[in-house]
C-alpha cells in the first residue's frame, strides 16, 4: 500500500492502463480486419484453383486433382462465374449446403465488426458462402463454401498474439514513461520535497537552503522560487528575533526611563513655584518636554507588547462618543467638531479603545493645523462606516509613503509615528480597520470601519437607557 502511495508507482500503473485500454480499443477493428484479409485471401486461392479448370482443354479436371486444388483453398466447392456467362466449378462429390452467406462486395466497417463479434462468439462450425470479386479479372466473381471453425481458431490466434503484443509494449512503454519521469519530475519533486522538510526543521540554518539546479522548465522555476522563499523566510526570522531582543530592551528602557522622567516631573513642579523670573518662564517648557517624554515612553510600550490590548465589546451610539473629542482635543486656537452621525447608530465596540482612536486622530488633525473636524458615518450591510475629516494642511509625502509604519509615518518633527500605527492595531483588533482616504492641502480624510450592532435603533436606545 505504501509504495502506491508514490508518485512513480502510480504513473507506472496508470501507463500500462493506459496502453492497454487502448490495445483494447484497437482490438476489435484489427480482429475485423484479419477476417476481411482471412476471405480475401481464400477468394483469390479459389480463384486460382479455378483457373487450372477453365486451362483445361476438357473442361475438366479428375477427381483427385479437384480434391487436391480444393484441399489447398481449404473449401468444399468452389465457383467462378465470369462475364460472358460460363461458369467453373471445383465441388467436393458431397457438398454440404450453406447455413450463412457472406458478400464481401457490400458492407462497411460496423457491419464487419458486427460479423467478427458474431463469429467469435460462436462455438458451432458454419458452412459459409462466401462471394467476392476474382483479382485481377474484372467482372468475374469468386463462390466459396468455408467451414468457419478455421476462420474462428485463427481470429482467436490473431487476438493472443494482439494480446501478448499489446502486454510487451505497454510494459515496455510503461519502464520507458517511468525512467523518464522519475529522471525529469519524481526525484526533482522529491529533492524539493526534502528541502522544504530539512528547513522547516531549522529555518534559521542558511545550509538548510535549496540549491537551483539551474533548469529552465517548471521544476527549475519552482526551485528558484523556493530557495528565494527560504532565504527571504530566513531573513523575516532573524530580523524578528533581533526586533524581539529589540523590543525587551526598549521595554526596560522606556520603564526605567518613566521612573526618571516621574522624579524629573516632581522636582521641576517646585520650579514653577520659584520666585526668579527666568525659572517661572522656563518652567512650562520643561513641563512640556517631560510630558511629551512620558508620552512617547507609554505608545512605545503599548506598541511593544506582544499581545493586543484586551477587547471589551459593548454596544453603544457613536454620535456621543464623537461629541467628547471636540473638548478633549480642542488646542489653543480651539477646534469644531460637526459630527454628521444619526443620533440612532449603534456599534459594537470597545468604548473606550475607540475614544483613543478617534482622539489620536483628532489631536493629528490640530497638529496639522486644522480648524474643524468632520465625522460623517452611514451603515450598509453590517458595517459602519465613519469618515474623518479635517481642514489642516495634509500630510507630507514622506508621512503617505510610510503611513502606519512605526517610527516612520510621523508627520511632524520629532514624532515616532506610532499614534496611526497603534491605532489601526486597535481597530482591528475589534473586526475594523482604519485607512487613509486622501489628503491635500486642504485637509485630510481617513475612514474607520466597524461592525454595526444587529438590532434595531430604537430598542437599542431602549436597552441602553
Amino acid at each position: 500500500m505504501m509504495v502506491m502511495r508514490s508518485l512513480s508507482a502510480r504513473l507506472l500503473v496508470l501507463t500500462v492502463f493506459f496502453v492497454m485500454l487502448s490495445e483494447v480499443l484497437i482490438f476489435v477493428p484489427s480482429v475485423a480486419r484479419f477476417r476481411m484479409t482471412y476471405l480475401d485471401n481464400h477468394i483469390a486461392a479459389g480463384y486460382l484453383a479455378s483457373l487450372a479448370l477453365a486451362a483445361s482443354p476438357t473442361g475438366k479436371l479428375d477427381q483427385a486433382m479437384t480434391n487436391l486444388l480444393l484441399s489447398d483453398v481449404g473449401a468444399h466447392a468452389v465457383i467462378l462465374h465470369r462475364p460472358n456467362g460460363m461458369v467453373f466449378m471445383l465441388d467436393s462429390p458431397v457438398a454440404p449446403q450453406p447455413d450463412v452467406t457472406f458478400d464481401l462486395t457490400k458492407g462497411n466497417v460496423p457491419i464487419w465488426i458486427r460479423r467478427s463479434i458474431e463469429t467469435l462468439a460462436r462455438s458451432d462450425n458454419r458452412i459459409m458462402r462466401v462471394v467476392g470479386p476474382a483479382p485481377n479479372e474484372p467482372g468475374a466473381t469468386v463462390e466459396l463454401l468455408l467451414d468457419e471453425a478455421p476462420l474462428r481458431q485463427e481470429m482467436w490466434e490473431f487476438g493472443v498474439r494482439i494480446l501478448e503484443l499489446s502486454i510487451v509494449i505497454s510494459l515496455t512503454t510503461a519502464a520507458l514513461v517511468y525512467l523518464s519521469l522519475q529522471w525529469l519530475l519524481v526525484r526533482p519533486m522529491r529533492r524539493i520535497t526534502d528541502s522544504m522538510t530539512s528547513f522547516r526543521q531549522d529555518p534559521e540554518d542558511a545550509t538548510r537552503r535549496i540549491e537551483p539546479s539551474g533548469r529552465r522548465d517548471e521544476i527549475g522555476r519552482a526551485e528558484s522560487e523556493l530557495a528565494v522563499l527560504q532565504e527571504t523566510v530566513r531573513q523575516a526570522l532573524g530580523q524578528r528575533a533581533r526586533q524581539a531582543a529589540l523590543g525587551t530592551a526598549v521595554t526596560k528602557i522606556n520603564h526605567d526611563l518613566r521612573a526618571i522622567l516621574a522624579t524629573a516631573r516632581l522636582v521641576s513642579d517646585g520650579l514653577a513655584a520659584s520666585a526668579a523670573p527666568e525659572v517661572r518662564r522656563v518652567a512650562p517648557r520643561l513641563f512640556e518636554a517631560i510630558d511629551r517624554a512620558v508620552a512617547l515612553c507609554t505608545r512605545t510600550l503599548d506598541f511593544s507588547r506582544e499581545a493586543a490590548p484586551p477587547f471589551t465589546p459593548s454596544l453603544f451610539e457613536l454620535r456621543p462618543l464623537i461629541e467628547e473629542i471636540g473638548p478633549a482635543a480642542a488646542g489653543e486656537n480651539g477646534l469644531r467638531v460637526e459630527p454628521a452621525v444619526s443620533p440612532g447608530l449603534i456599534v459594537r465596540a470597545d468604548r473606550d479603545q475607540l475614544f483613543r482612536v478617534l482622539l489620536n486622530l483628532a489631536q493629528n488633525a490640530v497638529e496639522a493645523g486644522a480648524r474643524h473636524l468632520w465625522f460623517a458615518a452611514v451603515r450598509a450591510e453590517g458595517i459602519v462606516t465613519l469618515d474623518i475629516a479635517d481642514d489642516g494642511h495634509g500630510l507630507p509625502p514622506r508621512a503617505r509613503e510610510n503611513l502606519f509604519r512605526p517610527f516612520f509615518g510621523s508627520a511632524r518633527p520629532g514624532g515616532t509615528g506610532l499614534g496611526l500605527a497603534i491605532a489601526r492595531e486597535l481597530m482591528r483588533g475589534q473586526g475594523g480597520d482604519l485607512a487613509l482616504v486622501e489628503t491635500t492641502g486642504a485637509g485630510t480624510t481617513f475612514r474607520l470601519t466597524l461592525p454595526a450592532a444587529e438590532v434595531e435603533h430604537a430598542g437599542a436606545r431602549r436597552a441602553i437607557a
